[in-house]
């Protein structure tokens, strides 16, 4: 199998799900934790913090420092346990360490210069800015991954692989959509590559469902009553007994891993607020646990805010969602409306291993048309904690900058939309 190339040589039962409380693990997050805490040090991390407490709502979220870090160095964590929480902020933290200290071999050429002699990937399918700088004829750092659809390697733009944005800047950045879309870590190789996965399938599928209208959007809001989920249903809990109203639209794209979108916004409605509404996206083969994720995103979201530690959160932010205006925005958004579509209705996917899970969410990209899908090997044999940046070429990135330049995806739904309204 195509994973083999990437020295993914463990069997299936090396990989079964041990953990599957709102998170699907091969091993439970006190036993992660017990297992990479003698390493913290060592990669500059000074402190994991609980602040929890911070807020109403309760539901476990941690923020990790590290203050050398080349990229930010407060991470967050977040789960439906603290102990799940812990294990979270510390990997997140953990990986970008790893992406801001690559020692793998690079090459400096053009695209036209690569093409010929190395199996490169379709750079015309990658996420871009329409400030970049792309040339086929300029030359960039690249680095060697290997293709999870077709086997074999493949060499990817070193910028969308590392987190080193210390100054100078490597030679040809600001060529694609930098940052940590697609970069992850686990117990496991195969577990680090599924995440990273997901990871991608969610940003993708939360930027087409933006591009819908206000209607088709509205249709996607699912109905808070149909969810049966125990552990998303303590979760909702929480937000009501805190006096936090939730929205939550099923974001699922065309490559049918089921996604969430969630909203949530103090229902007060007072003339000032000093906490603004949060967002949180989910995206898993399992629906319960796309949605966990959504939820507790959205509640780490919130109390990052509250904390104000997050060194990548300009002023600006902070006073443009305090905003009153924007808060009423919010409340009419979520807690005046309601879902009417079935949780139960969400497409989902179970298996006992996390490489089944991987090999469905391959099938499902190549049902859509996508194909490459290149796993960058980041782990560190000192440490042997598995960390992976998986980059595939066809997915949108996130649209959080207007000068997003959307591919072959977005435009398309775009032009579906024109279609719907001059028929």
């Amino acid at each position: 199998m195509p994973f083999d190339l990437l020295d993914v040589k463990a069997s299936v039962s090396d990989a079964v799900k041990a953990h599957t409380v709102g998170t699907h693990r091969v091993m439970a997050p006190e036993q992660t934790l017990a297992r990479v805490t003698p390493f913290l040090p060592i990669m500059g991390i000074t402190r994991v913090a609980n602040v929890t407490g911070l807020d109403a709502v309760g539901i476990p979220v941690v923020m990790v420092t590290r203050p050398n870090s080349r990229s930010i160095s407060v991470s967050q964590g977040k789960g439906v346990t603290l102990a799940a929480a812990k294990a979270s902020g510390v990997m997140e933290s953990i990986e970008s360490y790893h992406a801001e200290r690559i020692t793998l071999p690079l090459k400096f050429a053009s695209f036209e210069e690569l093409r010929w002699t190395h199996p490169v990937v379709d750079v015309s399918r990658l996420p871009r800015l329409s400030t970049g700088c792309f040339n086929p004829n300029s030359p960039i750092l690249w680095i060697e991954g290997q293709d999870l659809l077709n086997g074999g390697p493949k060499w990817v733009p070193f910028e969308m692989v590392h987190l080193n944005f210390t100054v100078p800047m490597a030679p040809g950045h600001g060529a694609f959509l930098a940052g940590s879309n697609g970069l992850a870590s686990g117990n496991h190789k195969v577990e680090a590559i599924s995440h990273a996965v997901t990871e991608l399938v969610e940003r993708d599928a939360t930027t087409l469902w933006r591009l819908q209208d206000p209607a088709t959007q509205g249709a996607t809001r699912i109905d808070l009553d149909s969810i049966d989920d125990p552990v998303c249903r303590s979760l909702i809990d929480r937000f009501d007994a805190a006096g936090v109203a939730v929205g939550v639209w099923e974001t699922t794209s065309d490559i049918g891993l089921p996604a969430f979108l969630c909203r949530i916004v103090e229902r007060e409605d007072l003339p000032q607020h000093s906490i603004r509404p949060a967002t949180g996206m989910g995206c898993h083969v399992a629906r319960e646990i796309a949605l966990s994720r959504a939820l507790t995103e959205a509640a780490q979201s919130r109390l990052t805010f509250i904390a104000g530690a997050r060194d990548d959160m300009p002023r600006a932010e902070y006073e443009r969602h305090l905003d009153p205006a924007n808060h009423a925005r919010w409340k009419a958004m979520i807690a005046d409306g309601a879902g009417r579509r079935s949780f139960r209705h969400c497409p989902t996917s179970t298996a006992p291993t996390i490489e089944a899970d991987l090999a469905h969410q391959l099938d499902r990209l190549r049902a859509v048309g996508i194909e490459e899908a290149v796993a960058v090997d980041l782990t560190k044999p000192e440490f042997g904690i598995p960390v992976v940046r998986v980059v595939v070429p066809g997915l949108e990135g996130a649209d959080e900058s207007p000068d997003y330049l959307l591919g072959e995806r977005g435009l398309r739904v775009l032009g579906t939309q024109a279609m719907e309204k001059a028929a």
